[in-house]
């Protein structure tokens, strides 16, 4: 039997559903009968003819549980559905039901923060210092003891639900007043924040003793935005030869330290070039059908290969797995939401806002990246006018960025502080006003198709104008915008790569070309 991800909802893409369609398919390779639980219409795990049964039911414990009795099936695999298996999983084993794969000991391990805090020192992994907060008062003690800014997190939630970075006392009493999910059974998860760090994910094939990592892959976004929202890239551009070494030799020992049959997760972020654990995840994520694809690797079949030879006393050898070179560049972008709420404001942090994925392959990443942003909808202009608008604390970014779409061709217009900055340092760019300070105005101008890309990074909680709503306008005039710096560089390099290579038909390789240069 095999447990879904259910509806696919903000924070959740269907990346799990990928994942249940190639456990069922590599089973029935198998020679083993499958039972689909899931309740989403929109999946290919519901279609009639993925799994031998299919039970169109809620992912409840009630709901399972009769399934489960009906069947009688050989055991119940959940860590193909995402968290909403993984959080019935607990009380599913104290009603008699047999859970494939990795133990439920283990999955409550990745989310005890005592508990994995001391395997982590135990392996001499560093880790951001953190504890557990069951009270506002404990979470407030914590937060002074590893010192402002934190981030907060419940347990046991979907996609960062309710994460924040919290900067100061008076944010934490607020957010401890809306906080209704903790308790004993729910703590607060409160760790140091990282602000400048660089994230990197790793996803690992193990079989409880051993473990094999296909792929490493380097976020584009700084640490603060959430995984699933950050574009990535694969393999690697920035990392050092020691430093992808020591992500897989650490994913390699969390793996068989916890015992894990099937697939994990890992992310990591390096600030100062140390490499910290941030969060290990004994489950499918939304990397496994990027990395499967980029790499040439059945990740969720092999998976359940070794949850079945486990099962079945035997033992998968993970020798057969080599790493092997990536010729090409795989750059995952997220398809984000903002079009169906024109009153939030477009801003990535540690909350999931995303719906889903896109894959963009090219021979560099600069090509990849820009067919990535081209599969969300809303493509890059190739000429015409950006228009830049910073904090202070991006406009030296926002120089190199502006320079280099400057190379490209485009016109710049700013606002005034980043106009000034910008004139200063010797680039050519035009002054536009604010909302509040007449007219015409950006608003004019996004009205009047004068600005073709927007990149503006949000203002300081102490400004006292908010500048939300040039992002607003962005997404209901359908202009391309970028709210982090990192991005705006990358889009920026990528618009000149793409201008300076172009992209004819004949280029277009299809996925099979791709693996073929693999060696």
């Amino acid at each position: 039997m095999i447990l879904g991800g259910g509806p696919n909802r903000i924070g959740q893409g269907i990346e799990f559903d990928y994942c249940c369609v190639h456990a069922a398919f590599a089973l029935r390779d198998l020679g083993y009968e499958t039972v689909m639980v899931n309740c989403n219409p929109e999946t290919v795990s519901t279609d009639y003819d993925t799994s031998d049964k299919l039970y169109f039911e809620p992912l409840t414990v009630e709901d399972v549980l009769s399934i489960y009795e009906k069947e009688k099936p050989l055991g119940v695999i959940v860590q193909f559905g995402g968290q909403t298996p993984l959080n019935i999983a607990r009380e599913l084993e104290e009603a008699g039901v047999r859970i494939l794969g990795t133990s439920q000991d283990t999955i409550d391990l990745s989310e005890d923060r005592d508990r994995f805090g001391k395997m982590m020192k135990k392996l001499n992994i560093p880790m951001p210092e953190s504890g557990m907060a069951y009270t506002a008062a404990e979470a407030a003690d914590i937060a002074d003891k590893i010192g402002y800014p934190v981030i907060v997190r419940p347990s046991y939630v979907l996609g960062g639900r309710g994460m924040e970075i919290i900067h100061d006392q008076v944010m934490l009493n607020k957010y401890m007043a809306l906080a209704t999910e903790i308790s004993p059974e729910r703590p607060l998860l409160v760790d140091r924040f990282l602000g400048s760090a660089l994230e990197v994910e790793a996803d690992a094939i193990a079989n409880g003793t051993d473990a094999f990592v296909p792929a490493v892959m380097e976020h584009i976004e700084y640490a603060g935005v959430h995984s699933g929202d950050s574009a990535c890239v694969i393999p690697p551009i920035s990392l050092t030869d020691d430093q992808l070494k020591t992500i897989i030799e650490y994913t390699k020992k969390i793996a068989n330290e916890m015992k894990v049959i099937g697939l994990m997760n890992m992310q990591y972020a390096i600030e100062s070039d140390k490499i910290y654990v941030l969060e290990a995840n004994p489950r499918a994520s939304r990397t496994v059908p990027l990395v499967s694809k980029v790499c040439n690797i059945a990740m969720a079949k092999i998976a359940t290969e070794i949850i079945m030879a486990h099962a079945s006393g035997l033992r998968y050898e993970l020798g057969v797995l080599k790493n092997r070179e990536i010729p090409h560049f795989g750059v995952k972008e997220a398809v984000l939401p903002f079009n169906m709420f024109p009153e939030v404001d477009p801003v990535l942090g540690p909350e999931m806002k995303s719906t889903g994925e896109v894959l963009g392959l090219a021979d560099t990443f600069e090509l990849a990246y820009i067919k990535a942003q081209e599969s969300t909808s809303l493509p890059y202009p190739t000429s015409g006018t950006v228009l830049i608008s910073v904090n202070d604390n991006d406009k030296r970014e926002a120089l190199e960025a502006a320079r280099i779409f400057k190379e490209a061709g485009f016109k710049i217009k700013a606002t005034r502080g980043t106009c000034s900055y910008l004139q200063n340092s010797g680039l050519s760019c035009e002054e536009i006003k604010k909302i509040f300070e007449g007219r015409p105005n950006i608003a004019d101008s996004i009205s009047n198709g004068e600005i073709d890309l927007i990149v503006n990074t949000p203002r300081t909680k102490a400004s006292e104008f908010d500048d939300s709503y040039i992002r607003k306008l962005a997404i209901k005039n359908k202009i391309p915008y970028i709210t982090t710096m990192t991005a705006a560089l990358v889009s920026a390099r990528g618009i000149l790569a793409f201008i300076e290579n172009g992209l004819v038909k004949s280029e277009l390789k299809s996925l099979q070309e791709y693996h073929a240069g693999i060696r």
